[in-house]
């Protein structure tokens, strides 16, 4: 933690500008040393950058942020260069050549931990911020970088450690009963734990596809008309549309935006029972696989032929299913031949894919958005995932073990809760989390 650390921050390519950024005890002297000038903390400078065989560089805009007040909580420098890979390259090998070493991955937001300048909470935020794609896991990523889950968590370790000290002082009076007043109030303050955990741990699950993109898959018997939806969808003739009952062989995905979310669209092979080509029976199989994995289902029906087993076996599909469903009749510019009553309990969209799909996107968003409009604390990884299903876990057991008395086995589960919950933002032993968690930031940040 003693040496400076020095990185390209921006990614690679042409640009306007490019940053290469150090931390670090020495950063502001080695900064003065190439550029022959001198800096005041949170001030903007134009300078020349030299070598050290004193030939110019570039003319980048320097900015010194003193410690603690910087992102890491050491001194921090940053050269705006100007845009390409050779000069901010060459910036970059100048100053390790004057004493600065080459950064890490991640290991500028391990130093702000390690200052205490974030959390692990805010440094994940950090990272997937960097590769969200869609305005909702901004808006929801934003909220943990600016400290909100950290909130959540602290205030359940702090009734967590309330709750413990209740009974740490009843563990030395063992053969006295607990009041009985004692033990609902423990009782409703873990019922209300277990709550506001599993609350969270719903909304984290159905978000999940929040930052990758939610999956939408269209199923439907063959030749319905799922390639020419998804290739109105996407604007472009991405699958081959053919009256050739079979034509669609295997998944087809493309990603797309919908409002403010992205979403993966699959286009599946039509799913028939009876086909004689092994090929196209893969791709069957795929298409019901493909609509037990999306989070919404467009299924689809043939206005111009009448209903079918095939039909029944798609209504049976999304029936049973708990995903959300859009149910779509589709070439209603033809004579209509489909009993419209076996689709009785849903609502139908009807359309032509002649015309614009405006009522399916348009549902489809409405979907969407109700995915985002939740106030309950999103986990944005696996390993939060994990932390809150262990707390929610010991939290239960103690729930069940207040009313037996056993008081060192309540007071343990208790313990694990914390301990666990404690996982999202600041563990007690954490070095190995630490450099497997950090290892998978990209450099320089």
């Amino acid at each position: 933690m003693n040496d400076t650390i020095a990185a390209i921050s921006t990614a690679n390519g042409s640009g306007a500008i490019s940053i290469v950024r150090m931390s670090g005890d020495r950063s502001l002297e080695i900064a003065e040393k190439l550029t022959k000038t001198t800096f005041t903390p949170r001030i903007a400078k134009l300078a020349k950058f030299y070598n050290l065989n004193d030939e110019l560089i570039d003319m980048p805009l320097v900015i010194y942020f003193k410690n603690p007040n910087s992102f890491t909580g050491e001194d921090i420098v940053e050269f705006q260069c100007h845009g390409g890979v050779a000069v901010s390259r060459l910036v970059l090998e100048t100053l390790i050549e004057t004493g600065a070493r080459i950064a890490e991955a991640g290991e500028f937001s391990k130093r702000a931990f390690l200052n205490s300048k974030i959390d692990l909470a805010q440094a994940e935020a950090i990272a997937k911020l960097i590769e969200s794609k869609s305005k909702e896991s901004v808006k929801v990523l934003s909220k943990q970088l600016r400290g909100d889950l950290s909130h959540f968590v602290n205030d359940i370790r702090d009734k967590l450690l309330e709750i413990m000290a209740y009974v740490e002082v009843n563990i030395d009076y063992a053969e006295e009963d607990l009041p009985q007043d004692l033990i609902d109030q423990i009782k409703d303050r873990l019922q209300n734990l277990s709550k506001l955990l599993e609350k969270s741990l719903i909304a984290s699950k159905k978000r999940e596809a929040m930052f990758n993109g939610y999956k939408v898959a269209i199923i439907g018997k063959p030749n319905v008309g799922k390639s020419s939806l998804l290739n109105n969808l996407l604007d472009f003739d991405r699958a081959i549309v053919s009256s050739i009952a079979g034509t669609t062989r295997d998944i087809i995905e493309e990603e797309i935006t919908i409002g403010s979310h992205i979403i993966k669209i699959v286009d599946t092979a039509g799913i028939r029972d009876e086909t004689n080509d092994e090929i196209e029976k893969i791709g069957i199989s795929k298409s019901r696989a493909a609509a037990e994995e999306a989070d919404i289902v467009i299924a689809m029906f043939d206005n111009s032929r009448e209903f079918d087993e095939e039909d029944e076996e798609i209504l049976e599909i999304i029936k049973n299913t708990n995903k959300d469903v859009l149910v779509v009749l589709n070439k209603i510019d033809l004579r209509a031949k489909f009993d419209e009553s076996k689709l009785n309990g849903f609502n139908v969209i009807k359309t032509s894919q002649k015309d614009e799909n405006y009522e399916i996107e348009k549902q489809l968003e409405k979907i969407l958005d109700s995915y985002s409009s939740t106030q309950d604390n999103v986990l944005i990884s696996q390993r939060q995932v994990k932390a809150v299903e262990d707390a929610y876990n010991s939290i239960n057991e103690a729930y069940e073990l207040i009313e037996t008395a056993e008081l060192e086995l309540f007071s343990y589960n208790v313990q694990e809760a914390i301990l666990a919950i404690s996982q999202i933002t600041k563990p007690y032993e954490h070095d190995d989390v630490l450099d497997k968690m950090f290892s998978s930031f990209c450099v320089g940040k």
